[in-house]
């Protein structure tokens, strides 16, 4: 072997050697931006209080596998009268939880005959501690941090919902 293709072969081994380490990276800092999830209204929902008294809300629906696990994630924002109410085929006792969910929200569980049954008030954004029904529920609302408080909502309160689309 000559000095020559001694040279180009020590070239390649060192260029392959560093890139093992380095790869193709580059050292800018690109931030990927999350696309922002929006309110999509799918129903209406109305809440009966003991009182005769009505709250109207704007809903959207998880009724999928898929969109009952991702729920509120990745949201930074929902308007008062707006809501989300996941919807399932069976009825037992429900354990719902904050991962990846940025809005304190109030989660009221609600049973196959429409009456709310709980709450878990005020769960904290990204908390993944189990915030249980303690009853069997059908449907779960989740609605802004204080407004089952401030519309003072009871165990007992009725629902009920259209899809509007």
């Amino acid at each position: 072997m000559n000095f020559k293709s001694f040279y180009i072969t020590y070239l390649i081994f060192a260029a392959c050697f560093t890139l093992s380490f380095t790869g193709c990276k580059k050292d800018d800092k690109t931030v990927v931006k999350q696309t922002e999830i929006k309110f999509t209204k799918e129903g209406e929902l109305t809440i009966f209080k003991a009182d005769s008294t009505q709250v109207n809300l704007d809903i959207e629906i998880a009724d999928t596998e898929f969109d009952r696990e991702t729920g509120l994630m990745y949201r930074d924002a929902m308007k008062p009268k707006q809501g989300m109410l996941f919807v399932f085929d069976d009825v037992r006792e429900r354990y719902f939880y904050m991962k990846n969910t940025r809005i304190p929200l109030d989660i009221i569980y609600i049973s196959d005959n429409n009456k709310i049954v709980s709450f878990q008030k005020n769960a904290k954004p990204f908390d993944e501690s189990s915030l249980p029904s303690n009853l069997p529920a059908k449907y779960v609302l989740e609605v802004n941090t204080g407004l089952s408080d401030q519309w003072q909502l009871a165990v007992n309160d009725s629902i009920s919902f259209v899809k509007t689309h």
